[in-house]
């Protein structure tokens, strides 16, 4: 497993080098520049954008630029936000603890939702109840996030106001207080619930379509023949082997957790990854748009990494060498 493992994550260099390559230069072809908005002739001495587009690298051949920036990223040198005017390491330092919240909560969510209402619907299917949890999956697989949070915002913010419509603490609380924490806890929970309950839909629908399957097999006769009682087949056989496709979910949801939900960020006004990634494309903050793609992209990996590790100590028979 060891082995495998690093042999994995050597393997993620070269594909890093790509990513890598792929990012600055995508990046480079977007029009214009963080400092084309500051040309106006009324305020601003063009000469002045001239040399700060030559103090910024900006006017270096494209190789120049993209080998200083991936000199500095594998130093742990981001750059500073054009945007901001602060370093990239900051600017996302401080939305990384409202996209964690965010990220865990909902899958918290999804995953317990997911997990008794699969478990239901996959023991008990083609009942009334498999019905009833099959129709809102299908309303969840079709109902696009934006149209979910402008519906949650409307009803329960501004109809019941039962929960803010924004932000992700409210102004004026101590940090760290109890009162602190529930506000945050108060300002997450509506978004969270939308990405959550949009997400077990699918999830939902694997575990069950994968329970009936495997309650089909051989093993699960013959586990019946010789009297073994259902709820052990199911909770030990049959569970055992449904929830294996689910591990792969279980590897990306890594990547969510940290990237964020980026139409749910931006609907709510929740100040988080997401939401920075959304503005750094359309203000053209290139060091801050760049570090959080290769964030993701690194992330990707990784969870794809642990997904195969994991397949390995949910089903013994899988061997990674």
């Amino acid at each position: 497993m060891l082995k495998y493992a690093f042999r994995r994550l050597l393997g993620m260099i070269p594909m890093l080098l790509l990513t890598s390559i792929v990012v600055f230069t995508l990046a480079k072809l977007m029009p214009g520049d963080s400092l084309t908005g500051e040309i106006d002739p009324r305020n601003t001495n063009p000469k002045y954008i001239q040399e700060m587009r030559d103090k910024l690298g900006y006017n270096d051949p494209m190789p120049k630029q993209y080998f200083r920036w991936i000199s500095n990223f594998s130093e742990g040198e981001f750059g500073k936000s054009t945007r901001f005017k602060i370093p990239v390491s900051e600017v996302i330092g401080e939305r990384l603890p409202n996209t964690l919240l965010l990220g865990f909560a909902s899958i918290l969510i999804t995953y317990m939702l997911a997990f008794f209402m699969g478990l239901y619907s996959g023991r008990k299917p083609y009942t009334l109840g498999d019905n009833l949890i099959g129709g809102l999956n299908y309303i969840g697989l079709s109902v696009p996030a934006f149209i979910a949070g402008v519906f949650a915002i409307f009803l329960f913010s501004f109809k019941l106001d039962w929960f803010p419509s924004n932000g992700s603490v409210a102004i004026g609380l101590t940090d760290g207080t109890f009162e602190w924490w529930m506000s945050r806890l108060h300002h997450v929970f509506l978004p969270a619930v939308v990405l959550g309950l949009l997400a077990t839909a699918s999830y939902t629908q694997f575990l069950r379509n994968d329970i009936i399957e495997n309650s089909r097999k051989d093993y699960v006769r013959t586990a019946r023949a010789k009297g073994t009682p259902e709820k052990k087949i199911y909770n030990v056989h049959i569970l055992r082997n449904s929830i294996i496709p689910l591990i792969t979910f279980l590897g990306f949801d890594i990547v969510a957790i940290i990237s964020g939900a980026i139409i749910t960020e931006t609907i709510f006004t929740y100040p988080g990854l997401g939401q920075l990634f959304l503005q750094s494309v359309s203000t053209r903050d290139y060091p801050v748009l760049m570090t959080l793609t290769m964030m993701f992209s690194f992330l990707t990996l990784v969870g794809n990494l642990i997904a195969d590790i994991l397949y390995g100590v949910v089903d013994p028979r899988i061997r990674l060498d």
